[in-house]
């Protein structure tokens, strides 16, 4: 069961405040994003909504030409191939709102996230466990 706080509030409003067709777009990354990994929080980091789970996974945002996705330098350096038709720069991609949303590509992109944090966090443990 989600929290309350996991529900973020600050992200509805965050999307609310967004033209219609805009909203449904971020809607719709952030729905797939919960759908993905619903034992992440949703918070409001950088001014934009944010996945975190063992720290920030992606983050998305809403702009009048399009739609910022940002997986991480390591997100986009994996995907690179993926992502020549898109404007992206080291750690986003820009989808535009002229084009459908590559949601196969945002999936797969969400699940490396996802296993690379966890990855992390595991490696992060088993380093600081007691010697015996």
């Amino acid at each position: 069961m989600r929290s309350e706080k996991s529900r973020a509030p600050e992200v509805d409003a965050y999307i609310a405040a967004f033209p219609p067709e805009v909203r449904a777009r971020l809607s719709v990354v952030r729905d797939l994003i919960r759908s993905l990994v619903p034992e992440a929080t949703e918070v409001i980091s950088y001014g934009i909504p944010t996945f975190d789970l063992h720290g920030h996974l992606v983050h998305f945002a809403g702009y009048a030409r399009h739609i910022g996705f940002y997986p991480t330098s390591s997100g986009i350096e994996h995907f690179r191939d993926r992502l020549t038709g898109y404007k992206s720069a080291r750690g986003s991609v820009q989808f535009s709102h002229d084009e459908p949303l590559p949601v196969d590509l945002i999936r797969e992109i969400v699940l490396f996230r996802k296993t690379e944090n966890q990855d992390k966090s595991s490696q992060k443990q088993s380093h600081s466990a007691p010697q015996r």
